[in-house]
């Protein structure tokens, strides 16, 4: 079995999902690029790629660059695959961080299909199920935390993660504003994907230890290891970082070599796929600490994050990215929550869901295939 041919579509979508603040002054239409790899017996290996910043960016990393490596390989040579792209990203192709991981996806779907087991049990399952906690966007309204955390507890869901737009002073009212809003028994985190000092992270940690909440996410950005190390040192409350760590396993082995972290994070989409996403997830359970799967803001995605988070042990929770609306294109269906807030992975061969190609070939601006000459 070998990959003949070698598909994208770019899929335009006209729809910002941050603010201001974040979005800048550049475009940031949530766009997505799905890319499909079939092999020469027909088998079918789908995933999507971020292109909220340029689809055209990612389009052309995964033809110029990782479709001559793919095409006319067994899609059993992930490991080498995966390899060969590391060395092409450091000889100056530097991937954006999004990317190759979507490739490797699809290279594991094609096996577990092949199979005929769902992704995780091809992996090697651990679980069937895991506690989602809904996980909001920024807002500008304080309030707005409040009654996202209210709307999601009312569905069974009893863990929430805020993303507060700072200053620190306010998103301390706004951590203890949602504490009071749902009670003691719910599981509170924060990610403030911020640029705290040091001194204004302990503030904000030392006030979440009192309101009980599970940890503190990104306080500061990735590569400022010494601040996350006194941080660590500073707090009893756990710190989670490497979401956007640079270097896969590598880059996550110097933070826990360092003491920067207490949970670390990954995903299929920026941690080079389900192959990048388990050396973390396995290096992290060498040291006793968890790996906690971040969203990869699309829910197909998610569902292959769901498939990993259930092949490990040491994951406690699915992030939900929420409004779930806004993340569920291009995927058929919603995720499979039930109403106690627990997530179960899909029985199908490979990831086990449907894209809906109708609404893909209709919003697509650009469709690109690579064949295998024959």
């Amino acid at each position: 079995m070998k990959i003949k041919t070698f598909e994208t579509w770019w899929v335009k979508r006209d729809k910002c999902l941050f603010d201001q603040k974040r979005k800048g002054k550049s475009n940031m239409d949530w766009d997505v690029i799905v890319l499909k790899l079939t092999t020469d017996t027909g088998i079918e290996g789908i995933a999507t790629a971020l292109a909220a910043r340029s689809g055209q960016v990612t389009e052309s990393y995964l033809h110029d660059n990782i479709a001559p490596v793919v095409l006319g390989r067994s899609p059993y040579d992930r490991e080498k695959i995966w390899h060969e792209l590391w060395n092409i990203d450091r000889h100056l192709t530097f991937f954006p961080v999004y990317l190759p991981g979507p490739v490797d996806v699809a290279l594991w779907d094609i096996c577990a299909k092949a199979a005929g087991l769902p992704l995780y049990k091809y992996i090697g399952a651990y679980r069937t199920q895991l506690p989602v906690y809904a996980s909001g966007l920024f807002h500008e309204d304080p309030e707005e935390y409040v009654r996202e955390a209210l709307y999601y507890q009312s569905k069974g869901i009893n863990c929430y993660k805020a993303h507060p737009s700072g200053p620190y002073e306010l998103d301390m009212k706004i951590h203890e504003n949602i504490r009071n809003a749902v009670g003691p028994d719910m599981k509170l985190m924060s990610d403030p994907v911020a640029e705290y000092t040091l001194e204004e992270a302990i503030k904000v940690g030392r006030h979440l230890e009192k309101l009980n909440y599970e940890w503190l996410e990104e306080p500061f950005r990735d590569f400022e290891l010494d601040k996350y190390s006194r941080l660590c040192a500073a707090l009893d409350l756990p710190i989670a970082a490497t979401e956007t760590t640079r270097g896969c396993h590598w880059g996550v082995a110097q933070v826990i070599n360092q003491k920067a972290a207490d949970i670390v994070r990954a995903d299929v989409s920026w941690k080079c796929g389900i192959t990048g996403t388990l050396k973390i997830a396995h290096l992290a359970e060498s040291f006793g600490m968890q790996c906690e799967i971040h969203t990869t803001t699309m829910n197909y995605m998610d569902l292959v994050n769901l498939h990993v988070s259930c092949a490990i042990r040491n994951c406690k929770y699915f992030e939900y990215f929420v409004p779930e609306e806004d993340f569920s294109f291009p995927m058929k269906g919603l995720l499979p929550i039930d109403e106690q807030g627990v997530i179960t992975v899909p029985e199908g061969p490979g990831v086990g869901a449907e894209l809906d190609w109708e609404l893909i070939e209709k919003l697509s601006v650009s469709h690109r295939a690579e064949v295998l000459e024959a």
